[in-house]
Protein backbone atom coordinates (compact mmCIF):
# COMPACT_ATOMS: atom_id res chain seq x y z
CA UNK A 1 0.00 0.00 0.00
CA UNK A 2 1.31 3.47 -0.84
CA UNK A 3 2.31 5.66 2.09
CA UNK A 4 4.23 8.79 3.04
CA UNK A 5 5.37 10.59 6.18
CA UNK A 6 4.43 14.09 7.29
CA UNK A 7 7.33 15.63 9.22
CA UNK A 8 8.54 19.00 10.42
CA UNK A 9 12.32 19.01 10.05
CA UNK A 10 14.99 21.59 9.35
CA UNK A 11 18.29 21.49 7.57
CA UNK A 12 20.57 22.68 10.38
CA UNK A 13 23.35 23.36 7.92
CA UNK A 14 21.12 25.95 6.25
CA UNK A 15 20.24 27.46 9.65
CA UNK A 16 23.94 27.96 10.49
CA UNK A 17 24.54 29.38 6.99
CA UNK A 18 21.72 31.89 7.51
CA UNK A 19 23.16 32.88 10.91
CA UNK A 20 26.64 33.30 9.39
CA UNK A 21 25.22 35.50 6.63
CA UNK A 22 23.34 37.61 9.19
CA UNK A 23 26.56 38.05 11.22
CA UNK A 24 28.37 39.11 8.04
CA UNK A 25 25.66 41.66 7.27
CA UNK A 26 25.89 43.00 10.84
CA UNK A 27 29.58 43.71 10.38
CA UNK A 28 28.98 45.69 7.16
CA UNK A 29 25.87 47.69 8.07
CA UNK A 30 26.38 51.36 8.84
CA UNK A 31 23.83 51.50 11.68
CA UNK A 32 25.73 48.73 13.49
CA UNK A 33 29.24 50.25 13.15
CA UNK A 34 31.11 50.15 16.46
CA UNK A 35 28.30 48.23 18.17
CA UNK A 36 29.00 44.82 19.66
CA UNK A 37 26.10 42.76 18.31
CA UNK A 38 26.03 39.15 17.11
CA UNK A 39 24.03 36.00 16.40
CA UNK A 40 24.98 32.60 17.84
CA UNK A 41 23.45 29.14 17.47
CA UNK A 42 22.93 27.39 20.83
CA UNK A 43 20.88 24.27 21.62
CA UNK A 44 18.17 24.43 18.93
CA UNK A 45 17.92 28.21 19.14
CA UNK A 46 19.55 31.31 17.71
CA UNK A 47 20.58 33.87 20.34
CA UNK A 48 20.76 37.53 19.35
CA UNK A 49 22.86 39.88 21.49
CA UNK A 50 23.09 43.67 21.22
CA UNK A 51 23.53 46.75 23.38
CA UNK A 52 19.97 48.12 23.09
CA UNK A 53 16.55 46.58 22.58
CA UNK A 54 15.63 48.44 19.33
CA UNK A 55 18.71 46.88 17.73
CA UNK A 56 17.30 43.42 18.49
CA UNK A 57 14.22 44.19 16.39
CA UNK A 58 16.43 45.17 13.44
CA UNK A 59 18.51 42.03 13.95
CA UNK A 60 15.36 39.88 14.05
CA UNK A 61 14.20 41.23 10.69
CA UNK A 62 17.68 40.61 9.29
CA UNK A 63 17.63 37.01 10.58
CA UNK A 64 14.17 36.38 9.12
CA UNK A 65 15.33 37.63 5.70
CA UNK A 66 18.35 35.34 5.71
CA UNK A 67 16.27 32.34 6.84
CA UNK A 68 13.73 32.87 4.05
CA UNK A 69 16.52 33.17 1.46
CA UNK A 70 17.88 29.83 2.69
CA UNK A 71 14.50 28.11 2.34
CA UNK A 72 13.63 27.88 6.05
CA UNK A 73 9.97 28.44 6.84
CA UNK A 74 9.38 31.19 9.42
CA UNK A 75 6.70 29.03 11.07
CA UNK A 76 9.55 27.00 12.55
CA UNK A 77 10.95 30.06 14.36
CA UNK A 78 9.55 31.34 17.65
CA UNK A 79 10.75 34.59 19.20
CA UNK A 80 11.53 34.41 22.91
CA UNK A 81 11.60 37.13 25.56
CA UNK A 82 14.42 39.68 25.61
CA UNK A 83 16.55 39.68 28.76
CA UNK A 84 18.68 42.56 29.98
CA UNK A 85 21.89 41.74 31.78
CA UNK A 86 25.43 43.06 32.11
CA UNK A 87 24.78 46.14 29.93
CA UNK A 88 23.58 43.91 27.06
CA UNK A 89 20.26 42.69 25.76
CA UNK A 90 19.86 39.14 24.49
CA UNK A 91 16.90 37.41 22.91
CA UNK A 92 16.57 33.76 21.87
CA UNK A 93 14.77 32.69 18.72
CA UNK A 94 13.69 29.08 19.23
CA UNK A 95 13.92 26.76 16.23
CA UNK A 96 11.06 24.25 16.39
CA UNK A 97 11.30 20.77 14.91
CA UNK A 98 8.87 17.88 15.03
CA UNK A 99 5.09 17.80 15.16
CA UNK A 100 3.78 18.08 18.72
CA UNK A 101 0.89 15.86 19.84
CA UNK A 102 -1.89 18.52 19.82
CA UNK A 103 -0.92 19.67 16.32
CA UNK A 104 -0.67 16.06 15.13
CA UNK A 105 -4.18 15.35 16.43
CA UNK A 106 -5.44 18.46 14.66
CA UNK A 107 -3.88 17.27 11.38
CA UNK A 108 -5.39 13.78 11.80
CA UNK A 109 -8.82 15.31 12.47
CA UNK A 110 -8.51 17.52 9.40
CA UNK A 111 -7.63 14.52 7.22
CA UNK A 112 -10.55 12.47 8.62
CA UNK A 113 -12.99 15.36 8.12
CA UNK A 114 -11.99 15.56 4.45
CA UNK A 115 -13.45 12.03 3.89
CA UNK A 116 -10.39 10.94 1.87
CA UNK A 117 -9.97 7.18 2.21
CA UNK A 118 -6.60 7.03 3.99
CA UNK A 119 -5.35 5.89 7.39
CA UNK A 120 -3.26 8.19 9.57
CA UNK A 121 -0.96 7.14 12.40
CA UNK A 122 0.95 9.35 14.82
CA UNK A 123 4.50 8.02 15.18
CA UNK A 124 6.33 10.17 17.71
CA UNK A 125 6.97 13.54 16.08
CA UNK A 126 5.76 12.55 12.63
CA UNK A 127 2.65 11.18 10.92
CA UNK A 128 2.35 8.21 8.59
CA UNK A 129 -0.43 8.42 5.99
CA UNK A 130 -1.38 5.20 4.18
CA UNK A 131 -3.95 4.69 1.44
CA UNK A 132 -4.91 2.28 -1.33
CA UNK A 133 -4.40 4.79 -4.14
CA UNK A 134 -1.61 7.19 -4.89
CA UNK A 135 -4.22 9.81 -5.89
CA UNK A 136 -5.70 9.77 -2.38
CA UNK A 137 -2.28 10.45 -0.89
CA UNK A 138 -1.73 13.32 -3.31
CA UNK A 139 -5.08 14.78 -2.26
CA UNK A 140 -3.95 14.65 1.39
CA UNK A 141 -0.70 16.43 0.51
CA UNK A 142 -2.66 19.14 -1.32
CA UNK A 143 -5.05 19.45 1.62
CA UNK A 144 -2.23 19.85 4.14
CA UNK A 145 -0.35 22.36 1.98
CA UNK A 146 -3.50 24.51 1.78
CA UNK A 147 -4.20 24.22 5.53
CA UNK A 148 -3.10 27.06 7.79
CA UNK A 149 -1.13 25.19 10.44
CA UNK A 150 1.32 26.62 12.97
CA UNK A 151 4.14 24.26 11.90
CA UNK A 152 6.11 23.93 8.70
CA UNK A 153 5.39 20.56 7.08
CA UNK A 154 7.45 18.44 4.73
CA UNK A 155 6.37 15.23 3.03
CA UNK A 156 8.97 12.48 2.97
CA UNK A 157 9.36 8.74 2.43
CA UNK A 158 6.74 8.47 -0.33
CA UNK A 159 6.39 4.76 -1.16
CA UNK A 160 4.33 3.19 -3.87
Amino acid sequence: MPSFDVVSELDWHEVTNAVDQANRELSTRYDFKGIDANFTVKDKSVVMEAQFEPQLQQMLEMLYQKMVKRGIDLKSLEKGDATLGNMRVSQPVLVKEGIEAPVAKKIVKQIKDSKIKVQTQIQGEQLRVTGKKRDDLQQVITLLKAADLEVALQFTNFRD
